[in-house]
This record gives structure tokens, sequence and C-alpha cells, in this order.
């Protein structure tokens, strides 16, 4: 099952795609007479999903393909939703970014962040370079999105707590970073540099998580892509790291990494590809 947020008339709400078309969570709550939340994260929080997928399943597929939504063509899409409790990011992820990086294997656990909710944007919104780092870096990625409160997860749980997958790209300002390891937190918390959605396809979708492919796309052009099957630490790793450490809650974020980054200039359009996905695109610009 697809799930999006549209704007339509200034308004983000959360919607199902089918085919070529979007159904917003009012349109079906009216044509299904239920009252599920129309905002996708109240969804997620109020442990709404299951129920949509089990209808969608069950006759909600079907009953769509008859119907005539928004085309997905003429749709603008937000990030999925612009406050979740919490964004984590993994770094180095993949050996060959991490030899890049650091000319040496990764240590026993990941590279760790975490991303303000300033820092949300979606598809079509632009990167901004702030002016205390011209030279910054943009990563496509893989996003986990959490759909259940949990602590303590093992690994083999991993599709329980999940909801979902969507892309994302992730930006780290490189002067600052490059100053000193430890300023990573900085160089990643600026505001616009982390980009969600425009799809968020639920976890059952995915038969085989390892034959995804990530791409990192600059200006048209493939510079780095790998597949999850080359992460170090695997996303059902990686879920239950973060839950040891505290509390998922729904709607929660994680950025699992990247093939490789880029640096991004005025003007550029920068990609993320994920196989069974459309593109996440975001223009850059200088501050002002």
């Amino acid at each position: 099952m697809i799930l999006a947020t549209v704007q339509i008339d200034n308004i983000e709400n959360a919607a199902v795609i089918e085919g070529d078309f979007v159904f917003l969570i009012s349109q079906i709550n009216e044509m299904a007479g239920k009252q599920w939340k129309e905002q996708l994260l109240s969804l997620l929080q109020e442990g709404e999903l299951d129920e949509i997928k089990a209808w969608y399943k069950q006759e909600g597929k079907s009953l769509l393909q008859t119907q005539k939504g928004f085309p997905v063509k003429q749709t603008s899409f937000a990030p999925l939703y612009r406050h979740p409790e919490k964004v984590f990011g993994v770094g180095m992820n993949y050996m060959e970014k991490a030899l890049e990086l650091s000319g040496k294997p990764p240590e026993a656990e990941p590279v760790i962040f975490m991303k303000p909710n300033s820092s949300l944007i979606g598809p079509d919104e632009t990167i901004k370079i702030p002016p205390q780092s011209p030279n910054v870096a943009g990563e496509a990625e893989l996003a986990i999105v959490i759909g259940k409160k949990c602590k303590d997860v093992e690994e083999t749980d991993f599709s329980h707590v999940v909801a979902g997958f969507t892309t994302s790209l992730d930006m780290t300002a490189k002067d600052i970073q490059n100053q000193n390891p430890v300023f990573l937190q900085r160089a990643k918390s600026f505001d616009t540099f982390c980009s969600f959605g425009p799809y968020f396809v639920t976890e059952d979708e995915f038969s085989d998580l390892t034959t995804v492919k990530v791409e990192t796309v600059l200006n048209g052009t493939v510079y780095h892509e790998n597949s999850i099957a080359n992460m170090m630490y695997q996303p059902s790793f990686i879920v239950s790291f973060f839950s040891k450490i505290m509390t998922l809650q729904p709607g929660d974020i994680i950025l699992t990494g990247t093939p490789g980054s880029v640096l991004i200039r005025d003007g550029d359009l920068l990609e993320c590809r994920v196989t069974g996905f459309p593109a996440l695109i975001n223009p850059v610009e200088n501050s002002k």
C-alpha cells in the first residue's frame, strides 16, 4: 500500500495512491464510512495504519480502482509530515563510504546523529546553502518509518514495529564537519537539511529489502549507487540498535545511510532514487 501527504488548496492531508490517482483519506472516509485520521502522522500515532491496510486488501483496492481521484501528475506532494517526535540518521553505513571518509573499516557500532524538525522539507522544496558552509554535501538514503511504540526490539521483530519506508535526502555542511568530526551534529542540523517523501510504501510491499537499490543523483547524473544488501548495518539491526537506546514512537524516521554524497551548489537539482519509489527531487539555492 502506498500513502503520501499532498497539498491541495494549501492544505496538507494524507492520501492513498492507487495507480495514477491520489485519494485523500477524507474521500476514503466518506466512501467507506470510516473516520480515520486525515494527517499521516496522526494516523500512525493512533494506530490506524493496520486498519487501513486491512480495508485496502479486502475491498479498498478494488473500490478505488473504480473511482477517479486527483491525477498523480497534477498533484503537489509535501513531506510525509513535518513534526515527527524524532529523526535519526546512520552515517557511513556502506563499507565503500566508510573507507572513503575515514580510510579504515567502521567501528563495532554505527555512527549516529539526529535531525531537528526545522530541517525537514518535502519534494520540490528548496535546499538552502547556509553562509557558514558553502560546501554542502547531499546524500540519498532509504528511510525507515516506525509504526509502533517500542523498546528493546530484537532484529527478528523488525517487521512488527516498522510501518514502511520512504525516500530521503540528508545534507551535511562539510566545512563544519571537516573542522572536526565531533562537529557532525551541527553540520547536520541546518534548516532544509533533510528532505523526505513523496511516497510512503508499507513494509509488507517488500518481499526482499536487500535487493532495493539507492542512488544519489545530481542534475540527472547518477554519482553513487548501492544495494541494501551491501549495508554494514541492515535495517533490522538499525531499528533494534536505536530501540535499545531509547523508546521509539510511531512516526519516528530513521535515515539508513547513503551509498555516497555529492557537493551541491546554487542552481543544482539533487535527487534520491530508490527501487519501488518515485524520485525525490529538491532544488538547491544559496541562503539569502
